[in-house]
């Protein structure tokens, strides 16, 4: 176990500690006490010592620090991992604090250093505040950068966000005289990843010298997330974006190098110019599908129809509309992996109308014929597995089973996912995954987690 906080000295010079920050393997805690007759004549900084004794001469209380009881309430993808968040110079560096309460519900233990321009755009007490620790401004006698980023080193990953031109320029060069860029020197020769997410003005972005450290930075194995050009600007990319580049660089990467398709959301067929026939469909399983192939590594691009659900921006996404789409759409498919949760339209008006039809012209009567049947048209461009979706109502196991067990053989399909959709109920759902040999896996709960358990299904196969 290992204590720092802060001290104060009573006018006689006795030393009193009144907030103790203690570190042990179960994480860190905080003791805050005070004594009424304790009466402050300088305050020190923050200083490491030896375990110490708490005596109680007014009250003690003992309490977990904000950060650790945001960890992991979102998912545990960062379990384990220790982030270094090294902050430069831009204006973006208020956007931090909320970077790094992101990583913390991802799991992460986070770490922060900042460089002299940073600490003049945002305090470093509300960065230590956010993360539970203290942060670095400058480099001491104590060389924090190695305990971190040295051989050995702590740190699993070194994000700079934000990332000015000056600094792309220095680790590029090989410059190190800044905090950041001392432990980006120590990151980059022990081997320990950088993940830099540059801001700047869009004209310094568009610099040659600029673009030139950029190119030499990637040749170095420093991976950049590319910033937002608006406004004559490029901005920092968003926190969102910036948290799942972090987890699918720290990810299994069991999907990298191969392609996969995600083909999501429901078709829409017109009725008229304004009215359509469609299916119920949030979209939520295939985004999920592909967020969760993105942070296993793979090269994803996500078709999507009509949808409810947020979709990343991160993902490549193209549009489609009707059946017919997909059906032309098919013919350029080119991806290791396709899954297609879609859920298109069995239907479709035999006469769509120009135009609106008149709604006080009494009932209407809709011819409906049938759509071509898609999803063997995929199966040419799946060089690798083709993942099918049957969605049901109302039925029992046997005849969910005995339907998707059809549609596998007719679209001639490696997996298909099954579901009852009187058991979808906003972010959960329940699936069964059959496989060629009808071995089945079962699983309910979130859609993120079933998304898990589907890319778990096909990388390893069901366990029967």
């Amino acid at each position: 176990m290992s204590s720092y906080g802060y001290s104060i000295r009573t006018r006689d010079g006795a030393l009193n500690l009144t907030t103790a920050y203690l570190r042990s393997d179960a994480g860190p805690s905080v003791v805050h006490y005070n004594r009424d007759d304790a009466e402050p004549d300088s305050i020190a900084p923050p200083m490491r010592a030896m375990p110490i004794d708490i005596y109680r001469a007014g009250r003690v209380f003992v309490g977990m620090h904000p950060a650790d009881r945001l960890r992991g309430t979102k998912s545990l993808k960062l379990q384990g991992k220790t982030i270094v968040l090294g902050v430069t110079g831009s204006i973006a560096a208020v956007e931090t604090v909320r970077l790094a309460h992101e990583l913390i519900r991802h799991g992460a233990d986070v770490h922060v250093v900042l460089t002299r321009s940073a600490a003049t755009i945002l305090h470093p007490n509300a960065l230590q505040s956010a993360t539970g620790h203290p942060v670095v401004t400058e480099i001491t006698g104590a060389m924090e950068y190695l305990e971190m980023c040295g051989h050995d080193g702590r740190a699993n990953l070194l994000l700079i966000a934000p990332c000015t031109a000056n600094t792309i320029g220095k680790i590029a060069q090989g410059i190190d005289d800044s905090t950041v860029t001392t432990y980006a020197t120590n990151a980059l020769g022990s081997g320990i990843p950088i993940l830099a997410a540059p801001a700047a003005h869009e004209s310094m972005m568009d610099n040659p010298a600029v673009a030139a450290n950029v190119r030499r930075l990637k040749e170095l194995g420093v991976e950049l997330i590319e910033p937002k050009r608006e406004e004559e600007k490029a901005k920092m990319a968003d926190v969102d974006t910036i948290v799942a580049r972090a987890i699918r660089r720290l990810g299994p990467k069991d999907l990298a190098d191969l392609r996969v398709l995600v083909i999501a959301g429901a078709t829409v067929e017109p009725i008229d110019e304004v009215r359509v026939v469609t299916n119920r469909s949030s979209g939520g399983t295939g985004i999920e599908l592909a967020r969760a192939a993105f942070e296993h590594g793979a090269d994803v691009e996500l078709w999507l129809g009509r949808h409810e659900a947020p979709v990343p921006t991160w993902i490549p996404l193209r549009p489609f509309e009707t059946t017919a789409d997909l059906e032309a759409m098919a013919e350029k498919v080119d991806a290791d992996i396709c899954l297609v949760p879609a859920a298109v339209s069995d239907f479709t008006p035999a006469k769509p109308q120009k135009g609106k039809i008149p709604t006080r012209d009494g009932g209407l009567t809709l011819e409906l014929q049938p759509t071509p049947k898609v999803l063997k048209l995929f199966r040419k461009g799946a060089r690798k597995a083709l993942i099918g979706f049957k969605a049901e109502a109302g039925v029992s196991e046997a005849e969910l089973k005995a339907r998707a067990m059809s549609l596998l053989k007719e679209a001639d399909l490696d997996l298909v996912v099954a579901n009852d959709v009187s058991k979808v109920k906003g972010g959960t759902t329940a699936i069964t995954i059959f496989d060629q040999k009808g071995r089945a896996e079962a699983f309910e709960g979130s859609k993120a987690l079933a998304a898990e358990r589907v890319w778990r299904a096909i990388l390893h196969g069901i366990r029967g």
